[in-house]
């Protein structure tokens, strides 16, 4: 019997519930209940100036990464990053900074953020290999 594939989580290289499942007990404890993790639709334009790689809508609980990490060249590690930053996001507050401006990526964000193990490797990789994704 054919297994049938959830492809709002599944991808062809990557299981989102399974990293989200993975990341949520490590680092969270658990604590991120309810949330749907997706990938994105697929655009039929590639981006231009700006890549995306994964939002957060707390309100609704979803987290949506970008499908054009569902790719052989994409490391298992860095899309484990990825997902981890969004989550984060629903852990560390936002703030209201100068003018009302909400601000969600605060320094108590980015101090835990560079808590994550593959931090440095990530961000350095992320550098690297941004030109891959607007081809």
């Amino acid at each position: 019997m054919q297994q049938q594939l959830n492809l709002e989580h599944e991808g062809r290289y990557f299981d989102l519930r399974e990293i989200f499942d993975s990341l949520n007990a490590r680092f969270f404890r658990g604590r991120l209940r309810s949330y749907k993790v997706v990938w994105g639709r697929r655009r039929k334009r590639r981006p231009k100036e700006l890549f995306i790689f994964g939002t957060i809508q707390e309100e609704d609980r979803i987290i949506r990464i970008n499908p054009r990490l569902d790719q052989p060249f994409v490391p298992l590690w860095f899309l484990k990053y990825v997902l981890y930053h969004e989550m984060l996001h629903s852990v560390v507050p936002d703030e209201i900074g100068p003018g009302g401006r909400r601000r969600v990526h605060t320094e108590e964000f980015y101090r835990r953020e560079r808590e994550y193990p593959s931090y440095r490797r990530a961000r350095r990789w992320e550098d690297e290999n941004l030109a891959r994704f607007f081809r």
